[in-house]
């Protein structure tokens, strides 16, 4: 580096040592110390900034993940739950599928159908849905049980749904007004079907 005519030589120093290379009498060395002074001043408040504000967002971050951790506790703990609350609801509805059509209004049955009601309301409001299956559907090894092939003897099965045996539920990405249920897709209990 070439010095200038007003300079009779130049070194690089730290900016914490740079404040001492200059007199801490009046005039312009003062003046020099004084701005470095304030320059450190600066950068350290900077500094301290900075580390602040990525300490905030690593802070927003860790509580983010642990929202999305209770939340996936809570999926879980349901999960649980929700899978006892099924065969009671299995048994209303093999319960309520053989009313006889004249006893349809007796307040009896309108009282089990208002409870079976209130079953499938708790399973929803958990995240909790019916795996959609229909006769014809095509087999689906995730979330069916194959309980018999039909055309077992004959060797020439088409994995198509010939019967419903049982339905079938899945954690589902519900929301209710209480909290919204993580795992979405996780499999209760599969659908138990008869394929041909």
């Amino acid at each position: 580096m070439e010095l200038s005519h007003e300079h009779d030589e130049f070194e690089w120093v730290a900016l914490s040592q740079a404040a001492d290379k200059f007199s801490e009498k009046d005039g312009f060395e003062k003046e020099k110390r004084e701005t470095v002074l304030k320059a450190q001043k600066y950068l350290e408040m900077k500094e301290a900034t900075d580390r602040w504000k990525r300490s905030m967002a690593d802070f927003e971050n860790y509580k983010k993940r642990q929202l999305e951790e209770r939340k996936e506790m809570i999926a879980f703990a349901n999960l649980n739950l929700m899978g006892e609350v099924i065969p009671v609801l299995d048994n209303f509805h093999t319960s309520t599928d053989h009313i006889p059509e004249d006893q349809k209004e007796n307040a009896w049955v309108v009282g089990i159908m208002y409870i079976q009601k209130q079953l499938e309301k708790v399973l929803e409001d958990n995240g909790v849905v019916e795996i959609p299956v229909a006769v014809g559907d095509s087999f689906d090894p995730a979330t069916m049980e194959a309980l018999q092939n039909a055309d077992e003897k004959k060797g020439e099965g088409k994995n198509i749904v010939s019967k419903i045996v049982q339905k079938g539920y899945k954690m589902g990405p519900v929301r209710n007004a209480m909290h919204s249920v993580a795992g979405g897709g996780r499999i209760v209990r599969a659908a138990r079907v008869v394929v041909e």
